[in-house]
């Protein structure tokens, strides 16, 4: 049953490189693919709405956090030949996430020191830069024409890169080749303003990569253009962990998600507008609403502070009825007569 669990499970969350700060366990425990990005955020020292009761994440150094977290996906591929020194998990029920949850989480804890946040899929020409990310990578290539002309500059990749099968004159292969070189040119743009990895505020880079799976889609996956994609994209991957490790003085995490395909979601909610108001109740069993994670510590704070007022008016009220005004006030030992007399 564990095999083919595991079968099932077949694509893979690996991570490249991370901090001493940040402790992953060695194992085969598989993740949930809607708990990657809690991942990341615990990962980061942010808290999530729902525990995550997965072993491979141990708790580290709470007063040293990343500087920067790093995540990559790959889609066309379920795993990737990465080197024996990274630790992989196998993962449930890939569906599509976005690190969004941990932007934001980002721009609220350091919205005046504007961090480095860099959402980028070069095939889909989505690009989302906030913070320092809109002057540091200003000149980087996002749309497929820019991707283009950049390949075929002086300082490309491809006077570099060994091509093997792959050819500069077909656009699949083209477009592969382009997302390798935008993974080159972060690296490069961010070595130009290493004062931003030095900063206290962390940064965020996600990355999504589809050229492999064109690649597969083109040749086929038992093609000899399929097989030097894959070797060049786990090379590029590791020069690229290296890097970015390196520029953040070895304070950064580098995670490499590969999925064959994402799941869609088996069930969706639906709602008629014919259907009559009676018959669609939410809660059929009068069942009580879930509580917020918030719940029991709000209820701590007040019902101690109630305690605490309510002892301090009994206090204060037993002291005042057996006060000795003679003695006690002062209001009544400063008399007229005294005052006189001193």
């Amino acid at each position: 049953c564990f095999c083919l669990f595991l079968g099932v499970c077949c694509d893979e969350f690996s991570v490249l490189r991370s901090p001493q700060s940040v402790v992953f366990r060695d194992g085969s425990w598989p993740i949930p693919g809607e708990r990657i990005p809690d991942v990341a955020a615990l990962s980061m020292g942010f808290s999530v709405e729902d525990d995550l009761s997965w072993p491979g994440l141990a708790v580290g150094d709470l007063f040293h956090r990343p500087r920067a977290t790093v995540l990559v996906t790959v889609k066309g591929v379920d795993k990737l030949a990465l080197p024996v020194k990274g630790i992989s998990y196998p993962i449930e029920n890939a569906v599509p996430f976005s690190l969004d949850s941990v932007a934001n989480a980002i721009h609220t804890l350091f919205s005046e020191e504007t961090p480095v946040v860099l959402q980028l899929a070069p095939s889909e020409e989505r690009v989302y830069m906030v913070g320092k990310a809109n002057s540091v990578f200003e000149d980087l290539s996002v749309t497929l024409r820019q991707l283009r002309n950049r390949l075929f500059q002086d300082n490309s990749i491809l006077s570099s890169l060994p091509l093997n099968s792959l050819s500069r004159n077909n656009e699949v292969d083209l477009l592969f080749l382009s997302e390798l070189q935008v993974l080159h040119d972060i690296a490069s743009l961010l070595s130009r303003h290493k004062h931003l990895a030095k900063d206290h505020s962390p940064d965020l880079y996600s990355l999504e990569l589809a050229g492999l799976e064109e690649v597969g889609k083109r040749y086929g996956e038992d093609s000899q253009q399929f097989k030097d994609a894959s070797q060049i994209l786990v090379d590029s991957l590791q020069k690229f962990a290296d890097e970015m490790f390196n520029l953040y003085s070895g304070n950064a995490v580098v995670e490499v998600v590969a999925v064959k395909t994402f799941n869609s979601p088996l069930t969706r909610k639906t709602r008629s507008i014919l259907q009559s108001s009676q018959s669609e109740t939410e809660n059929p069993y009068n069942l009580a609403y879930p509580y917020n994670y918030n719940y029991s510590v709000i209820f701590n704070i007040i019902l101690w502070m109630m305690i605490g007022l309510a002892l301090a008016v009994i206090v204060i009220s037993y002291n005042l009825w057996n006060m000795d005004p003679g003695y006690d006030s002062i209001i009544y030992r400063m008399t007229n007569q005294k005052i006189r007399m001193d």
